[in-house]
């Protein structure tokens, strides 16, 4: 039996012009991350927010099983499924903490045949937006810090500081 890594290395990624191909988004509407990631563009969302919505089903609060089966591995296993049976569905997952970076929690990728790829990009930074807003927050930080001891010109209370 083959682990997940081995199952995400021995796959033939479709290129992501492809998938927004098959979704009815054009090539013109998307902003590229290599040949295998993409961003939609604001305006084409925009653009689609008047149309009849489809269905839209939420998967979470799940208990992972002991074999790992979590979130990820049954939202991307559903979506294969309604593609199967002849449905256009696409699945929606939120990109993934540090904590499978670190061994903390599961790879947030799927598992199996069931899986997001590429694995690797997904679980480093993916399109850099986590890491993006990481050094926007540590340099937010390091401003406040040095403003007070710098003297503190504009009274900044130290212990109120909060960035919700």
């Amino acid at each position: 039996m083959m682990t997940d890594i081995e199952i995400a290395h021995s796959t033939e990624l479709k290129k992501i012009g492809e998938i927004a191909a098959m979704l009815d988004i054009p090539e013109s509407e998307l902003e590229y991350y290599g040949k295998y990631k993409a961003k939609i563009s604001e305006k084409f969302i925009r653009e689609t927010e008047n149309r009849k919505d489809g269905k839209l089903v939420l998967v979470t609060a799940i208990n992972p099983t002991p074999a790992g089966e979590g979130k990820t591995t049954t939202t991307v296993g559903l979506g294969m499924a309604l593609n199967r049976i002849g449905k256009r569905a696409a699945i929606a997952l939120r990109e993934p903490s540090l904590g499978p970076v670190f061994g903390i929690k599961g790879g947030a990728a799927g598992g199996g045949y069931a899986q997001v790829l590429p694995m690797e990009d997904i679980n480093l930074h993916f399109t850099g937006d986590f890491h993006a807003v990481s050094a926007a927050n540590n340099l937010l930080c390091a401003m406040v810090d040095n403003h007070i001891h710098q003297g503190n010109e504009l009274g900044i209370d130290p212990d109120r500081v909060v960035f919700p």
